[in-house]
């Protein structure tokens, strides 16, 4: 008798079978950790055999060891909330703000057409144009730092649920209307699942670019943080502070990364993309 294709779904679910787990796919965690190793051995051999001027790249094993005392520092750890504050409130407000105008528009043909010529327009200026006028407004307060981060990270979110939102299956949609949901139950029940994983891209997306335009604010600006320190050991001759308050920026943005992929996975655990991604 041949198996139906509910039977072979069924099947393929089964607590008791396990999936295919693809060669080496275990394998990635050690394989970052190898090529962060190797980076570090390279950058001490170009130091030692002298290739380049200590003067201006110190070896590793220094600049670790500085890291190492920045740690133990007060003051960094003040410098670091700084420069979290003002990441934090940006992404807030932008993906806020993206996300409920994403939908608004992604919903209405409308408000498409009517607002596509000026998302284009706007969307392709660097947000360090607007270093000048951040300066001019606020100052070297927060307010700048925001300013920069939450025009960049808005168009991250807003295209992405813009696109989510308009790929809604009709069918779907068609269904849901001739079994009489409201407007708020199709939303919730076809809108959102739909778009919810434009939406997860987005804000992961956004949380990269928002600690990028904090970094750049707190040094071109001089608002405080991080990059402002980094400035400032730059201009006192500090080359090797300068180096370990780059690697600790590093450090944050992948675990800001990190932070995004796990929320990502647990909002994300009904979705096709992360199962597949759990099981290989």
């Amino acid at each position: 008798m041949v198996e139906s294709a509910p039977a072979r779904a069924v099947a393929r679910s089964e607590p008791g079978r396990r999936s295919p787990r693809r060669p080496g796919s275990g394998l990635g965690p050690l394989l970052g950790t190898a090529g962060i190793l190797g980076f570090l051995l390279l950058w001490e051999l170009v130091s030692l055999a002298g290739l380049v001027d200590t003067r201006f790249l110190p070896a590793p094993h220094t600049v670790l060891v500085r890291l190492v005392e920045y740690l133990r520092d007060l003051a960094f750890w003040r410098d670091v909330a700084d420069t979290m504050t003002a990441w934090a409130i940006g992404l807030t407000i932008s993906v806020v703000a993206a996300t409920v105008l994403g939908f608004a528009i992604g919903s209405s043909r409308f408000l498409e057409h009517a607002t596509r010529s000026t998302i284009e327009f706007l969307r392709p200026i660097p947000s360090v144009a607007l270093i000048p006028l951040a300066v001019i407004l606020f100052g070297v307060k927060i307010q700048s730092a925001l300013l920069l981060i939450v025009y960049a990270s808005f168009w991250q979110v807003l295209i992405q649920v813009i696109y989510g939102t308009k790929d809604v299956d009709p069918v779907a949609e068609a269904t849901a209307r001739s079994y009489g949901l409201n407007r708020w139950q199709r939303v919730r029940h076809v809108v959102w699942p739909t778009a919810l994983p434009y939406l997860m891209t987005g804000i992961r997306l956004a949380a990269t670019v928002a600690l990028v335009l904090a970094i750049t604010a707190e040094l071109i600006i001089g608002t405080p943080g991080l990059g402002k320190q980094i400035g400032l050991t730059q201009s006192t001759g500090d080359v090797v502070g300068m180096y370990a308050l780059i690697i600790a920026t590093g450090l944050i943005g992948v675990g800001i990364n990190f932070l995004a992929r796990l929320v990502e996975r647990k909002a994300l655990a009904w979705h096709t993309s992360i199962r597949t991604d759990l099981v290989t």
